[in-house]
Order: structure tokens, then C-alpha cells, then sequence
């Protein structure tokens, strides 16, 4: 899982793209149109040509948005590639279950793909993505967006400069916040892994296994065991008094702190999720609108306790990797404050951090008489930016892959980033059948 990008094909400077990168957006949602706001800060670098939605809603946003013209506006991956080849690149952010079959005619039809993460959902998906990228010799970049973000960035180049010698074991954590895993996991599309076809820990933080492998630096997990529940979320733990919608049947509803009225109305969370029901083309859906949604039927009003959520909300994972380091992620939903946080213990010293807290914490040997230990705080500031900071600088890195430019230390080949994936897959299958899952024979069961 190196970072040597030997994958990615280098053809004559002449064949290159001139101007900005052409780009067509698949999946005009929520992360669809954001890394394609990369066009609008570096119009140099990047120009939005088409989408792709079924939703006309979306279609009409994407065209306002970034000036797409009637002819590029097209409502499946078939009708685009019918019409022939409109740009050079393809933004594919549709959802999970549909990454397969949208990539692959994407990738026959000559584009390089930027993939929402997960790859897909399944090992078998995955590997057969892996297989079409190489037979059509196509460009594929997964946003892994943690990769890209300035905490984890100067935490590889610590280790890859050797600071703390040889990884020994690592612990990640994602704490989820308790509006959060309501809107996404519980009543939200990926609350239910029958209709999504997404684990928890597959749709919300294969970004975090991605960072296991990466900061490895090509030594690859063994093996890897699982555990995990839906405990919280389910009717029996209802409190006394919960309806099956907040704002229809529900007598506790003024003191619920997942009171949909609350969180999507009042304190106003999570609307790119929360309104999609009623998407308008004003894109402004009003508060009557909003609390008819929520009444009526719309899945972001229903009781965290009654949803039809099947996905468990907390797993822990344990790796081994094949040179003896070990390592820990777990997810936790339902938290009061939402974190990630990563402590990486190494031969000669340790690293340890909150990425919201923009700093991170060096600390190695002191022998000397009257220490223990040195210690450097590392302090940068990443302003709120979604994923750390991260995005923009994923879309940045896909433009100068395209174009054989330099990539950076987080840049990664499909090939790296199906081990994380791999290993997500595994977990899943440890915590079902419970029992450790030797990687080498999960790839080929």
C-alpha cells in the first residue's frame, strides 16, 4: 500500500487535457455538488460540463450552479454515454449500491473517475471496480478526504520522516454526535442496511481504515475481529411516552434531544438530509413546508426508537498486521461532542490528537535525569472545514493526478485504496460470524 503511484498511467504530453479538466457531475447530491464547487474557486483547473440525475430538481440546481447547458443535462449514466463523450472527468457521487454500475460505462467511455467513498458495497463489487479501472488503463481516485486533511497530513509526514521510529499500535476513534447518527444512521438512507447495502462502519468510516492502511505504509493487516450492536436504537428502549412520529403521537417531544423538530427546524441541522423530501426548485422550502414533512411522511420525523434502522450503532475493530503492530478503531454513535481522535505509539515515541482540535502532540524519549519524555504540540488552523479541511484539497490532487503532475503524500491508487476497504469488509464479516478473519482468505472466500 505504498504511496508510489506506479498505477496511474503516464501517456505523451501531447494526449493531456489542455485548459481546465472537463468534469461531469454523476449524482447531483450533497457531496456530488460540493467537490464540484472545486470549478468556482480554481476555474483554471476545473470546468463543470455536465450532470447526470434522475432528479430534475438536481439537474436544474447543478445547471444553475455551475452553467450547464440543456444538451449536457442528462437523467442516467446510459442516456451520457449515448450522447457520447462530454468531458474528461467524471465526479461520481451517487450512492453506494450504485457506484458499480455507474463507474464501469464511465470508465468504457474513457472517463477518469473521482468516487465517493465507499468503492462500492461489497469485496466482490470492489475488486471487480478494480478489475475494469485496469482494463480500460483509467484513472480512478477515492475521497478519502481524511487523507487530505492538514492533520493527518503532517501526522504521515511525522512518521514517515521517522520521528517515532517503527508503528507499534495504533488507536482511531470516530465519535458520531447523537443527531448525527439520527439523521444519517437511524432514520436517515443509511440507517438501514438492506436499502442502502452499507455497514455503519463501511458507510461512515471506511475513511478511518483507510488511515489505518495509509499510515502503515504498505505493510498490510493479517487478520482483523469485530464486535458491535444495534443496542440503542430499537423500540424496546423507547422511553415511556415516545410516539412513532415527533410531531404527530409523541408526549415527549419538547424534552427529547432527538426531537426531529429540534434538530432539523429549530436548531437547524442536517437540511441537506433532513428536506430532501421536499426539495423545491427555490431550493427553500418553508417552515410550514418543513413541519408537514416532518408530520406526514417524510423518514426524518419518525421516532429514533420506530425507524426501520437494521445498522448497529457502535462497533469496535482489532488489527493485526503482518509485521506484528496492532491496532484499534471504534465508532461510537449517539456521542454529546462529535470527534475524531488518533494515538499512534511508536518504537521511539508516540503521537496523539483530536483532529477538530487542530493540534496534535508529539512525544518522544527522555532519559535524561529528570525528564521522561520531550513533547511538541503541532497547532495548525483548519476553520471549521468540513472533513478537517480536506475536500478541496482531494479535488486539487484528482486535477494534478489527471494530468500527470506531482501528487501528493496523500495521493492514493485505487489498488491502496481497496485494502482499507478489504479490511472494512472483513470486520463486518468477523462481527457477524464472530470469529477472527484472516485477510488473505476473506479476498478469496
Amino acid at each position: 500500500m505504498s504511496n508510489e503511484l506506479t498505477a496511474y498511467r503516464r501517456p505523451p504530453e501531447s494526449s493531456l487535457p489542455t485548459g481546465p479538466l472537463r468534469a461531469v457531475i454523476v449524482g447531483a447530491g450533497h457531496r456530488g455538488l460540493h467537490y464540484a464547487t472545486y470549478a468556482t474557486t480554481a476555474p483554471d483547473d476545473l470546468a463543470i460540463v455536465g450532470v447526470v440525475d434522475p432528479n430534475p430538481l438536481r439537474q436544474s440546481e447543478a445547471a444553475r450552479r455551475f452553467g450547464v447547458p440543456a444538451a449536457h443535462r442528462f437523467d442516467s449514466v446510459d442516456e451520457l454515454i449515448a450522447h457520447g463523450k462530454i468531458a474528461d472527468v467524471a465526479i461520481n457521487a451517487t450512492m453506494d449500491d450504485l457506484h458499480l454500475a455507474t463507474a464501469v460505462p464511465l470508465l468504457k467511455g474513457g472517463y477518469d473517475l473521482l468516487l465517493e467513498k465507499p468503492i462500492s458495497t461489497s469485496a466482490e463489487n470492489v475488486m471487480a471496480l478494480q478489475r475494469e479501472a485496469t482494463r480500460y488503463g483509467r484513472t480512478v481516485l477515492i475521497c478519502h478526504v481524511l487523507r487530505y486533511a492538514p492533520f493527518y497530513v503532517r501526522i504521515k509526514e511525522r512518521l514517515a520522516a521517522g520521528e517515532i521510529g517503527d508503528i507499534i499500535n495504533m488507536q482511531l476513534a470516530e465519535h458520531v454526535s447523537y443527531h448525527h447518527m439520527a439523521v444519517g444512521f437511524v432514520r436517515g438512507k443509511w440507517g438501514n442496511a438492506e436499502v442502502s447495502g452499507s455497514s455503519l462502519l463501511m458507510a461512515k468510516s471506511c475513511h478511518d481504515l483507510d488511515l489505518l492502511v495509509w499510515m502503515k505504509s504498505g505493510i498490510p493487516p493479517r487478520r482483523v475481529t469485530s464486535f458491535g450492536d444495534r443496542s440503542y436504537f430499537r423500540a424496546e428502549r423507547a422511553p415511556a411516552g415516545a410516539g412513532t412520529r415527533c410531531l404527530v403521537d409523541c408526549s415527549i417531544e419538547s424534552a427529547c434531544p432527538y426531537s426531529a423538530r429540534k434538530n432539523y427546524i429549530d436548531q437547524d441541522l442536517w437540511g441537506v438530509y433532513a428536506w430532501q423530501p421536499i426539495e423545491r426548485p427555490d431550493g427553500k422550502p418553508s417552515y410550514e413546508d418543513k413541519l408537514a414533512s416532518l408530520r406526514n411522511d417524510s423518514p426524518f420525523g419518525r421516532c429514533v426508537w420506530h425507524a426501520d434502522n437494521t445498522v448497529v450503532d457502535h462497533q469496535s475493530v482489532m488489527v493485526e498486521f503482518t509485521d506484528g503492530a496492532t491496532a484499534t478503531l471504534n465508532v461510537v454513535g449517539n456521542t454529546a461532542k462529535p470527534c475524531r481522535t488518533i494515538k499512534i505509539v511508536g518504537t521511539k515515541g508516540e503521537i496523539e490528537g483530536v483532529l477538530e482540535d487542530g493540534h496534535f502532540v508529539v512525544r518522544t524519549f527522555d532519559a535524561r535525569p529528570g525528564h521522561e519524555y520531550a513533547e511538541e504540540h503541532v497547532r495548525f488552523d483548519i476553520k471549521g472545514e468540513m472533513h478537517g479541511g480536506g475536500d478541496m484539497r482531494l479535488v486539487e490532487d484528482f486535477v494534478d493526478i489527471v494530468r500527470h503532475k506531482d501528487p501528493s503524500i496523500s495521493a492514493t491508487t485505487l489498488d491502496d485504496s481497496v485494502a482499507g476497504h478489504l479490511l472494512g469488509f472483513a470486520a463486518d464479516r468477523s462481527m457477524r460470524e464472530q470469529r477472527w478473519i484472516e485477510l488473505s482468505d476473506h479476498v478469496t472466500a
